[in-house]
């Protein structure tokens, strides 16, 4: 039986990866094509049965990575956090079942600078920071709304697809516990001012782990911005059951022919990831082109 063949959501595939179990097995001597956890803990021998050749796949798996480092020279030795192994095991598992494509673009940044620029004072009397990633928010709440494959989401065994009426958008937040992705709720319905304290207020709270448990998860989807430390592009993964991410680098003057000279541009990279199972191609570069033409002039995104 083929990968095709069976459905298994991803923390179900992490957890046959870790006990080495093989799922088109799991799913023949089941003799189902929904494979839920107890299978594959049935099949490693949870029950009974299997354990030995469960032992031998976890050792012919792994043995690549069985290495003594400490002969190589000094070693130590750091034990993951808890939080680490659920975000790890959800990203293999997520790169694993994916068929994840990424669109690279880049946007015009001079009219969101010189509106951000023209909004210090008014800033700095309701004491928020306006930052570019406000706009980045704010356009992705529009254009999810002109593109509703985008504000979806396939149902677990892939037939279905769940077309979302609200728009949450998640921002990831890099804490020094972990990745964090805290959720933005309804988009559509705040200006850039609630949003721009939205967002200062959930990294805060996120790097002093102060996120409850109902500000993760259900977003539309996801921005990883990586203006602030550099980089000119990345992939970023799909965090299922979204079906799609925005990066984000850091903007760079770049020469653009306008108006019959170069000019100087500040443009920042897009880096757009997305389910190739519900989006395609040509979907992609018209939702990223459509992001970048709001920022290009902001006064689009307000109408």
């Amino acid at each position: 039986m083929s990968q095709s063949e069976f459905v298994a959501s991803p923390s179900v595939v992490a957890l046959a990866g870790r006990m080495g179990v093989d799922l088109a097995d799991v799913a023949r001597s089941a003799d189902r094509t929904h494979i839920a956890r107890e299978d594959v803990e049935r099949h490693a021998g949870g029950t009974g049965g299997g354990s030995t050749q469960t032992a031998s796949a976890i050792a012919h798996d792994s043995r690549y990575w069985e290495v003594d480092h400490a002969a190589f020279g000094p070693v130590t030795e750091e034990p993951l956090s808890k939080f680490a192994k659920v975000a790890s095991d959800n990203l293999s598992a997520a790169n694993r079942m994916i068929p994840q494509v990424t669109h690279h673009d880049r946007a015009d940044m001079r009219a969101v600078e010189a509106f951000r620029s023209s909004l210090k004072g008014e800033a700095a009397t309701r004491g928020i920071r306006l930052t570019a990633l406000a706009f980045h928010v704010k356009a992705l709440g529009v254009c999810l709304k002109e593109f509703p494959r985008f504000n979806a989401s396939l149902s677990s065994d892939g037939s279905t697809l769940i077309l979302k009426s609200y728009c949450h958008i998640g921002i990831a937040v890099d804490t020094p516990h972990g990745l964090m992705v805290p959720v933005i709720r309804d988009i559509d319905r705040k200006g850039l001012w609630q949003i721009a304290s939205d967002i200062a207020d959930l990294a805060r709270r996120a790097q002093e782990r102060k996120i409850r448990p109902d500000e993760m998860g259900g977003a539309s989807m996801s921005i990883s911005n990586l203006g602030g430390i550099g980089g000119t592009a990345f992939t970023p993964i799909v965090n299922p059951p979204e079906l799609a991410i925005l990066g984000i680098t850091r903007s760079d003057v770049v020469p653009v022919w306008e108006n019959d000279s170069w000019v100087p541009v500040p443009m920042v990279p897009l880096d757009l990831s997305y389910d190739h199972r519900v989006i395609n191609g040509a979907d992609a570069a018209r939702f990223l082109a459509r992001f970048a033409a709001l920022l290009a002039d902001p006064r689009l995104m307000l109408i």
